[in-house]
């Protein structure tokens, strides 16, 4: 991330929240993304998609929650990260725009928690956090399938949170497996699979997906 980039300083019930624009020059969509709760907008996934999807007609937002802005180590409770997000919303709507909801780990569950109440266009779920690693009783499956929006979930082949084959069938959205990755999708140095790669491999997907969105 560079300092040139635009931002928007935007006070929410849960504290003053950070929009960080990655403008398309003729913008149909509006992707914005939320970070998860072990880091911020620097995510390889986020940097990688805000910084392909503008060719492709779609505006990136990259929304830094409260806690972040704050210099905070520790992500809140759900319903604080949820306020933190409605509170963003109006200046992403601003725009004119579909909002696409989206975020990784945390930030995904946030968009899709939200979705149908903030009229989100669709979900982009990246590394959605499906159980606690070693827990898969803890199940959050229910905040998947209650988006109630088009939903795109980009998984790492190797993610403690959830692997693909764990996801249940029959929800409505699509799920794209990115090899060997871990949660950060991060791939080992052994992969058949470079991690510049697999980092494409999550930008052409969501790049292909948002290409069928309405907009």
């Amino acid at each position: 991330m560079t300092h040139a980039e635009p931002f928007d300083i935007v006070e929410t019930d849960a504290g003053t929240a950070r929009i960080t624009w990655h403008p398309a020059r003729e913008p149909r969509l509006l992707l914005a993304l939320g970070h998860g709760a072990g880091g911020g907008i620097e995510a390889r996934d986020l940097r990688g998609i805000a910084a392909a999807l503008p060719a492709h007609g779609v505006s990136v937002a990259l929304v830094e929650q409260p806690w972040r802005v704050a210099g905070k180590k520790v992500a809140p409770a759900p319903r604080t990260l949820d306020a933190g997000w409605r509170g963003s919303w109006s200046a992403l709507e601003k725009r004119g725009l579909p909002v696409v909801a989206g975020g990784r780990s945390a930030g995904a569950r946030v968009a899709c928690r939200t979705a149908a109440e903030l009229g989100a266009a669709a979900v982009l779920a990246l590394s959605f956090p499906l159980h606690p690693p070693g827990r898969p009783e803890k199940s959050r499956a229910d905040e998947l399938l209650g988006a109630g929006v088009p939903t795109l979930v980009v998984q790492g082949g190797n993610d403690p949170f959830g692997r693909p084959a764990e996801f249940p069938d029959g929800g409505a959205y699509e799920l794209v497996e990115v090899p060997y990755a871990d949660h950060g999708f991060a791939v080992p140095k052994r992969a058949e699979l470079g991690q510049d790669e697999a980092v494409k491999r999550i930008t052409d997907a969501v790049t292909r997906w948002a290409g069928m969105l309405g907009g």
